[in-house]
Parts: C-alpha cells; sequence; structure tokens
C-alpha cells in the first residue's frame, strides 16, 4: 500500500515497464526468426515456451537479487580492463548473436540443397528451445541488473517484468507471420541481430553504447523497409489491375 500512495514508485514502474518493454524487442526478433524455422505445426508451441522461459528465468533471478548485484565485481583483469561475470555473460551472448545472425544470413542467400527443396532450414525443436534459452538467459541478466539500478523495490520489478512478458505473448505470432511474409524483413532482422550482438560485446567490455541510438537507427531502418514494402504492394496491386 505504501508503494501503491508513492508517485515516485509509479514513476518508476512505468519507466521500468518501457525499459523491459525495449529490452524485450530483441529477444522478441531472435525468438520470432528461430521458430519460424521450424514446421508451421511446431511454431507457435516453440514461440510460447521460449517466452515463458524467459518469464520463469527473470522471476528466478529477482529472487536472487543480491547474488545478481554482485555480478559486476570484477572477477579477473584482462588487458589492464576487469571483467565481471556479468560481462563474461554479454560477452559470450554478442558472441552467439554474431554467429547465429552470420550463419542465418549465409543460409538465406546461400541455402543448402535440401533448404531450397523444403523452403526452410532444417533444425530440431529441441535445438531451437535451447538456443531461445541462451539468449533468454543473456537478455534476462542483462535485464534484471538495469532494473536493479532503477530501483530497489521488489514487487515494481515483478510487475514490469509480467507487462513486457505479456506483450511480448500478445506480439509473438503477428511479428512471426510479418517476418514469415517479407523475406527482406528477415534479412532487416538479422542486420538488428548483429548490431545488438556488438552492443553487448561493446556492454561487455565496459563500452557503453546508448540505447537510444541503437534503437533509433532500428526504427529508421524499419521505417524505410515499411516503405519499400508499402511500394512493392502497390506495383504488385497495379500489375493486377493491369
Amino acid at each position: 500500500m505504501q508503494l501503491a500512495a508513492d508517485p515516485t514508485a509509479w514513476a518508476a514502474l512505468a519507466t521500468l515497464v518501457v525499459m523491459e518493454v525495449v529490452l524485450g524487442i530483441d529477444n522478441l526478433i531472435f525468438i520470432s526468426i528461430i521458430t519460424n524455422k521450424l514446421p508451421d505445426e511446431q511454431q507457435a508451441r516453440a514461440r510460447r515456451i521460449g517466452i515463458g522461459l524467459a518469464l520463469i528465468l527473470r522471476l528466478a533471478l529477482l529472487g536472487t537479487v543480491a547474488y545478481i548485484v554482485h555480478l559486476t565485481q570484477p572477477v579477473f583483469e584482462i588487458f589492464g580492463k576487469g571483467l565481471s561475470w556479468r560481462d563474461m555473460i554479454l560477452i559470450a551472448g554478442g558472441l552467439f548473436l554474431l554467429w547465429k545472425a552470420t550463419k542465418e544470413i549465409h543460409h538465406s542467400l546461400d541455402p543448402d540443397p535440401e533448404e531450397k527443396a523444403g523452403g526452410k532450414a532444417s533444425l530440431g525443436f529441441t535445438a531451437a528451445i535451447g538456443q531461445i534459452l541462451l539468449l533468454d538467459l543473456v537478455f534476462s541478466i542483462d535485464s534484471i541488473i538495469t532494473a536493479v539500478g532503477m530501483t530497489e523495490h521488489v514487487p515494481i520489478m515483478v510487475i514490469a517484468v509480467l507487462a513486457a512478458v505479456t506483450v511480448m505473448l500478445v506480439a509473438a505470432d503477428p511479428l512471426s507471420r510479418f517476418i514469415a511474409a517479407n523475406p527482406t524483413v528477415v534479412m532487416l532482422a538479422l542486420g538488428f541481430l548483429i548490431m545488438i550482438g556488438m552492443t553487448l560485446i561493446a556492454e561487455g567490455f565496459g563500452a557503453h553504447v546508448p540505447k537510444g541510438y541503437v534503437y533509433t537507427a532500428m526504427a529508421f531502418s524499419a521505417g524505410v523497409e515499411v516503405l519499400n514494402i508499402l511500394g512493392r504492394r502497390a506495383r504488385q496491386a497495379k500489375r493486377k489491375a493491369a
């Protein structure tokens, strides 16, 4: 009740919800790309499991906030730079995103013969969930540490996480369908993942990259692609009318 009557708590909640939703976009793009490679009947279930794992991980990490805070303490030094467990997790996650996005770009431009015949690259359900779980862990730790820096009230963090995951659940299927229906969007999304991966690596080595710059660039690129899609549809409509 004290928190509910505190305007500062409401301001912190609103800010934290927006931050969690924005951070969730990165996670959701990766989940959409991975699950679109599965058979049609498995895609929706894989997305729900992936987002559910993100929720479970974030709530579990909130239960160990006191321990999570210590992940920012340097463990060892390399070239004069102290690296913490958080830094190493971010660097590993960024490298994984770079590897995965580059591999997906390669498959999109030069698919294997069986992929050409089947229309989709073969990916096992368990392998897809494993990859989603790995990135869920990276994004969850980064999200929780950021939340701890914004508020000390765990109930506010829990509400923000639940709100962000609810948005992810609502947006998952429409986003996946949109990506699947527009192949050029897949390449753009993979470019986003490369940029996010480089940002994670930079953050891990202590070079802070303002998120506003990253998301402004992503929003501008997405806006240009929307104009391209509208232009293609207009040309197709003219050809059909002729």
